[in-house]
């Protein structure tokens, strides 16, 4: 069974400061309430070392369980995050100034009343077995599951938590 890469570069626009995103990122108590398809969390502040376990009920007929260490944390601008569990890999998150302005131009702006923009890069790999069977048999499943999960979030996100 060859091995399945599940990559993602998104850049989401946000109405709002650094300084409000980064704020809104630190309400961790309020994530199940923005995203219900985060199904259990149990996660702490935004710091270098912490442990977030978490449940991800994706809009197909399994969940994916795992934890996100935060490797390092940059206060305003970046999370870098080891995932282990049900998947393993890494994700980057980027809080960037500016409007859009193209597909990979940041923009220009400032942290103070500037709008942002997130940018949002992983590289995970399933390691549950019955995970790593369904993404070979049906990699764009799972990409679209996945795909689903990011964008809904950021979605929710800018209308729930900001």
């Amino acid at each position: 069974m060859a091995p399945v890469l599940v990559r993602s570069d998104r850049w989401y626009a946000v109405d709002a400061d650094r300084r409000r995103v980064w704020a809104a990122f630190g309400a961790t108590e309020r994530y199940r309430r923005w995203w219900p398809w985060l199904v259990e969390f149990d996660g702490g502040p935004l710091e270098p070392g912490a442990e977030w376990r978490c449940a991800v009920s994706p809009p197909l007929p399994y969940v994916v369980r795992f934890t996100l260490t935060l490797d390092r944390v940059e206060e305003g601008r970046l999370i870098h995050a080891s995932v282990d569990g049900d998947i393993t890999g890494s994700a980057v998150l980027d809080v960037v100034d500016g409007p859009a302005t193209g597909p990979d131009d940041p923009g220009p702006g400032s942290l103070d009343g500037a709008p942002c923009r997130i940018h949002l890069r992983s590289w995970l790999a399933p390691t549950h077995p019955l995970l790593k069977v369904v993404a070979s048999a049906a990699s764009p499943v799972v990409r679209r599951g996945h795909d689903w999960v990011l964008d809904t979030g950021a979605r929710q996100f800018r209308e729930r938590a900001l």
